[in-house]
């Protein structure tokens, strides 16, 4: 499990907006050879329908790729290149990062996302819909009443394209600077508790204000790349998917995202 360190400097445009996007990287289009072929085929890995969503239009795929936690999959060689490196020498990572990531996600949208599913609320599949089901990672929808609650604790998202697709295809949407938001509420709410009870505390109507706050002050961003390129969110950005927008063009296997959230120790999570 990763462990926080005293963060250092070159953080000043990440701090301020909450992600940050790198260019084209050779050592990541050399990992992407071989990942990418592993990354696609679990969409058809029958062991994964499950995670077909919004009327076939998304394939979730959540912790779907086999990778280790250096990275590997299918022989690939770990996970290099500049993003990497960031995360391991500026957002304060100590040398465990090599072996701690998780399987990553692999999110992979369709021309017509999002479409209701059956037994989606109107109100959620409008929230979908017209605010990019935004959302912050980790906190999640508890029981029949949906109350949010912390039970996940993630050092960072790192997005990861895979196919080539437009920024009309179902892109990634970040508040900026929504972190400052969140992060307030949070410590405001957890600070005074043992982090061993934050998975008990009800979060839902902080959350509630604290994301219509965001809507009304932070800028809308879509980040968009291509493969060979990463970006980078604040754990405590506020984010989601944008609709699949007409004329939008993408790759026939669809608009392909690999995401890693490697889980780290509550010690300094809010700070």
């Amino acid at each position: 499990m990763l462990r926080f360190k005293t963060v250092t400097d070159g953080l000043a445009g990440f701090n301020r907006d909450g992600w940050c996007i790198f260019g084209r990287d050779t050592a990541l289009l050399h990992w992407l050879k071989t990942a990418t072929p592993a990354a696609l085929a679990c969409r058809h890995d029958p062991t994964h329908g499950a995670w077909l969503r919004s009327g076939g239009t998304w394939f979730v795929g959540v912790n779907a790729l086999k990778n280790d936690g250096a990275g590997v999959v299918n022989g690939s060689g770990p996970l290099r290149g500049r993003a990497i490196d960031f995360c391991r020498q500026s957002l304060g990572f100590d040398g465990a990062l090599d072996g701690a990531l998780d399987p990553a996600q692999v999110s992979i949208c369709y021309p017509g996302f999002p479409i209701q599913d059956a037994g989606e609320s109107a109100a959620s599949f409008a929230f979908r819909r017209d605010r990019d089901a935004a959302h912050l990672d980790g906190l999640h929808a508890v029981g029949p009443e949906r109350r949010r609650k912390l039970l996940e604790y993630q050092g960072f998202l790192l997005g990861i394209p895979i196919t080539r697709a437009d920024s009309k295809a179902a892109p990634l949407v970040v508040w900026e600077g929504s972190h400052h938001i969140m992060a307030q509420m949070l410590r405001r709410e957890l600070a005074a508790i043992e982090p061993s009870d934050w998975p008990e505390i009800d979060l839902t109507q902080p959350y509630q204000a604290a994301r219509r706050r965001v809507f009304e002050t932070c800028k809308r961003r879509v980040i968009h790349a291509d493969p060979g390129q990463a970006y980078l969110l604040h754990r405590m950005a506020l984010h989601g998917i944008s609709n699949w927008q007409n004329g939008a063009k993408a790759a026939p296997e669809g608009r392909a995202i690999l995401y890693f959230r490697p889980e780290v120790s509550r010690d300094g999570w809010l700070d």
